[in-house]
This record gives C-alpha cells, sequence and structure tokens, in this order.
C-alpha cells in the first residue's frame, strides 16, 4: 500500500525553477551579447544570491534538502549504479546526491568568476579591477569552461530525469512541481519553515543585493 506524502518544501521547488530561470537567462543574454551583457550580469548577481540561499539551506533546512541527508559514499553510489540497492529514495538516489552537490558547486565557480571576467568590450565583473589584466582573462576562461560543464550535466540530468519519468515511471517533474511522492513506508520528513527559512532567504537576499549596488 502506498501512501502520499510531502517531500519537498515550496523553498527548495521555488529555488530549483528559479534556478533553472536565471541560468537560462544568463545563457541568452550573453548569446545576445552587447547591451545584453548589463542583463547577463544581473541574472549572474540573482543566481549567486539563489546559491547561497541553497548552501545553506542545505545544512540548517529541510531533511530532504540537507546535504547530510542525501550524500552517500561512493560504495553505496556504485551498489546503486549496479542496480543492487533497493532502497526507496523518495528524493535524491545516491547518484542524484552528488549530481546536485557537482552542480552547485560548478555554478558557484561560474558565478565567482564571473565576478572577476571580462569581455574586453562592453563590461567586466564588479571584482576584476582587483586583478590584474592576465588574471581577469584566467578567470574569464574558467567561466566558460565552468559554463561548458554546467551545460553537460544539465543535459545529463534531464537525460536521468527523462528515464526516470518514462522507463521507471516516477514522476519526478510532477514531484518538483507540487512536493508531493507515493511512498511505501509512508515516512514523513521533516519539512522545515520558521526562522531557519528566514535567515536562509535573508542570506540569499543579501549577497544577492551587495552585488546589485556594487559601483
Amino acid at each position: 500500500m502506498t501512501k502520499t506524502i510531502k517531500t519537498w518544501d515550496l523553498s527548495t521547488r521555488l529555488f530549483h525553477w528559479g534556478l533553472a530561470l536565471t541560468f537560462s537567462l544568463s545563457w541568452l543574454s550573453a548569446e545576445l551579447g552587447g547591451n545584453w551583457m548589463i542583463w547577463h550580469t544581473y541574472f549572474g548577481f540573482t543566481t549567486a544570491g539563489l546559491l547561497t540561499f541553497r548552501i545553506i539551506w542545505g545544512v540548517i533546512g529541510s531533511e530532504t534538502a540537507r546535504f547530510s541527508q542525501f550524500l552517500a559514499s561512493p560504495f553505496v553510489v556504485l551498489r546503486y549504479l549496479k542496480g543492487q540497492d533497493t532502497k526507496e529514495y523518495l528524493t535524491h538516489n545516491p547518484a542524484g546526491g552528488w549530481s546536485v552537490v557537482a552542480m552547485l558547486s560548478l555554478l558557484s565557480l561560474q558565478v565567482t568568476t564571473g565576478l572577476f571576467s571580462t569581455d574586453d568590450i562592453f563590461i567586466e565583473g564588479p571584482f576584476a579591477y582587483l586583478l590584474s589584466y592576465d588574471a581577469q582573462l584566467a578567470a574569464t576562461e574558467i567561466h566558460e569552461i565552468s559554463f561548458t560543464l554546467c551545460m553537460l550535466l544539465i543535459i545529463t540530468h534531464l537525460m536521468a530525469v527523462f528515464w526516470y519519468q518514462k522507463v521507471r515511471k516516477q514522476p519526478l517533474i510532477q514531484a518538483m512541481i507540487h512536493g508531493k511522492r507515493q511512498s511505501k513506508n509512508g515516512e514523513e520528513p521533516e519539512l522545515k519553515g520558521g526562522w531557519s527559512l528566514a535567515f536562509a532567504i535573508f542570506a540569499g537576499v543579501l549577497v544577492g543585493a551587495f552585488l546589485y549596488l556594487m559601483p
């Protein structure tokens, strides 16, 4: 017998779709170039705020959002990939958990290097002046490489979601919209709000606002 339980809190779901939106708009504005580069910078600042929120929420947030709850050892990941793990995973499976960390790490690298980058024509990051010109170019190159790696990881993520959605009949997309999943054991995870959520949101807004207000 299965039971419908709430697995994803609203803040985690909003972060997920918000990050997908800002990344897409950052990519689009960079492709358009010219005056659109200022928007590329703004979307980067917004991404920095979102990442700040998620990292903090991954420590003090809801049970299903905490890194400590979905990061498994390499041995467990290997067993899962071999199909030897029969445990029910309502949110991130062992491989998916590490893909989350990889994505957050790559995006953090991309945002950070973007703050020190220059395109030599239209715009430069707010902290580029702190580096020599050669260091700015190095930051720009890393910024571009990290974007390529992010795209590869996103494509892998989308392929995995499609496979779970269509082959294994697990409604992952729907769960990230309404936050609910069917569970066999019916155990309700702890979903947080209150001061923990307020602190994580405040920190994210503070980082984003600081970058926006930089001269």
